[in-house]
């Protein structure tokens, strides 16, 4: 059974940093993507970040470009989020995703960890 498992989210100031991880466990996740999505108050869940496990390319949404970091420990199965100068509107609920194969949907998906960008 595939777990992927968040933690790191919480309350900081704006232009603070914070870091998720997802534990992910349950099947090998070569050829997959892993990926951040997030979802704010009242919005549809939204693409934030995502790397390729094999190869490790990364893809981010414009939104967070340059102050977002995804990153992947392969031998702990964790992947990361490293989120730094943070706005309000980085509000929302994180969640990790990963895929199948590389090409395939999102098919596994985490509970979600809240972080709060306080103005």
């Amino acid at each position: 059974q595939v777990q992927l498992v968040e933690s790191g989210g919480g309350l900081v100031q704006a232009g603070g940093s914070l870091r998720l991880s997802c534990a992910a466990s349950g099947r090998t996740f070569n050829n997959a993507r892993m990926g951040w999505f997030r979802q704010a108050p009242g919005k549809e869940r939204e693409f934030v970040a995502a790397i390729s496990w094999n190869i490790g390319n990364t893809y981010y949404a414009d939104s967070v470009k340059g102050r977002f970091t995804i990153s992947l420990e392969r031998a702990e199965n964790t992947l990361y989020l490293q989120m730094n100068s943070l706005k309000s509107e980085d509000t929302a609920v994180y969640y990790c995703a990963a895929t199948r194969r590389f090409s395939s949907p999102y098919d596994y998906w985490g509970q979600g960890t809240q972080v709060t960008v306080s103005s």
